[in-house]
C-alpha cells in the first residue's frame, strides 16, 4: 500500500509518500517513495505577527491543493496531516485549517508539542539505537522536541519553544534556554554514556557538510567547527559557496546553535543523523492505526 504524511511546519510544508510492504506477522517494510517540500514559512507570520497573513495563507492553500493532486496521481491509499508550532501559535490557525478542509478537502490536525514529540518517536530505531542511551533531538522552525531513549525504550520527552525561525526573529528569551538546559541536566547528567540522534532538514544539511558516511556518527567537535564556519559567512556566501537554498541558508546557523547547545549541556560527544523526522513518524503512526482497525 501507499501511505502519505503532510507535515505543516514553521519553516516549510512537506509531503512524504511511502511504500508500505506488509511482511510476515504484520512486520512492515516502509520505504520512502517521494518527498515534496514547499518553503511556505508559516512561522515568519505566526511568531512575529501572531497570525498568518492573507498572502501566506493563500500560498499554504495552493500547496495543500498541490499535495492533494500529487497524492491522487500517486494513488495514495491514506494520509495523515499535522500542523505544528506555527499553526498552533497563529490565532487564525484553526480558521485556516477549516478553510483548507472546505476548499481543498484535506483534513489537517493542529497538534501540541507533546503530541509532536510522541509522533516523532513512532520512528522505528534500527539496531544501532536499541542498546544504550540516546537523546533524540528534532529541531524545527518553531520548536525543539527532545526524547530520551534507554535501550530502545522512551523514558522522557519534552517540547520547547526554541526553533530556528524564533531565534532568527529574536523571539527566544534567555529563560527558554535555561528551561531547556535544566531539563537536560535533570534527565541526562546521571547517565554515564549518551549519544544523540538528530532529525530535521538543518541537521541533515549540517551532516552532509561534514562528508561523513551516512551510517557513521559525527562528533560534537566537527559540528561545532561547521557551525563556526557557517557563522562567519554571509547569507549570500552560504548560498553561493555552499549551494544552500535561501530558506535553508538563513536558519542553518540558529539550528547549529540549538544542536551544539544541547550536545554540550548533555555531555554528548557524537550525533547520528539517520534522516528521519516527523513525516516518517506520521507514516508509522498511520500504519499502526490501519493495522489496529484491521485486527479489531
Amino acid at each position: 500500500m501507499k501511505l502519505a504524511a503532510i507535515d505543516c511546519g514553521s519553516n516549510a510544508v512537506r509531503l512524504l509518500i511511502s511504500n508500505v510492504f506488509e511482511m510476515g506477522d504484520w512486520n512492515p517494510f516502509i520505504r520512502k517513495a517521494d518527498l515534496y517540500r514547499v518553503p511556505v514559512r508559516l512561522g515568519e507570520d505566526a511568531f512575529v505577527r501572531g497570525e498568518i497573513s492573507k498572502e501566506r495563507a493563500k500560498d499554504f492553500i495552493h500547496a495543500m491543493a498541490a499535495f492533494k493532486s500529487l497524492m491522487a496521481a500517486c494513488h495514495v491509499d491514506d494520509y495523515l496531516a499535522c500542523a505544528t508550532s506555527a499553526m498552533r501559535t497563529a490565532k487564525n490557525g484553526p480558521d485556516l485549517i477549516k478553510q483548507v478542509r472546505r476548499e481543498v478537502g484535506l483534513t489537517i490536525q493542529i497538534i501540541d508539542g507533546s503530541r509532536e514529540a510522541e509522533l516523532i518517536t513512532f520512528n522505528r530505531l534500527d539496531g544501532r539505537f536499541l542498546i544504550g542511551n540516546f537523546l533524540y533531538i528534532d529541531v524545527g522552525g518553531g520548536s525543539t522536541e527532545l526524547s530520551l531513549f534507554q535501550d530502545g525504550l522512551l523514558k522522557a520527552s519534552q517540547s520547547f519553544k526554541i526553533g530556528t525561525i524564533r531565534i532568527k526573529e529574536g523571539l527566544v528569551s534567555p529563560k527558554r534556554w535555561v528551561q531547556m538546559k535544566q531539563w537536560i541536566e535533570g534527565h541526562c547528567h546521571a547517565l554515564t554514556a549518551i549519544s544523540a540522534i538528530g532529525s530535521g532538514g538543518n541537521i541533515n544539511k549540517l551532516f552532509s557538510l561534514t562528508n561523513n558516511k551516512q551510517d557513521k556518527p559525527v562528533s560534537l567537535k566537527r559540528i561545532l567547527q561547521i557551525h563556526n564556519d557557517l557563522s562567519q559567512l554571509s547569507l549570500e556566501e552560504r548560498m553561493v559557496k555552499l549551494g544552500l537554498k535561501p530558506d535553508r541558508a538563513d536558519v542553518i546557523v540558529p539550528a547549529g546553535q540549538i544542536f551544539t547547545n544541547i550536545m554540550q549541556w548533555s555531555n554528548i560527544q557524537q550525533i547520528f543523523v539517520p534522516q528521519i523526522g516527523l513525516s516518517d513518524g506520521l507514516i508509522h503512526s498511520l500504519y499502526q492505526k490501519k493495522l489496529q482497525a484491521k485486527t479489531a
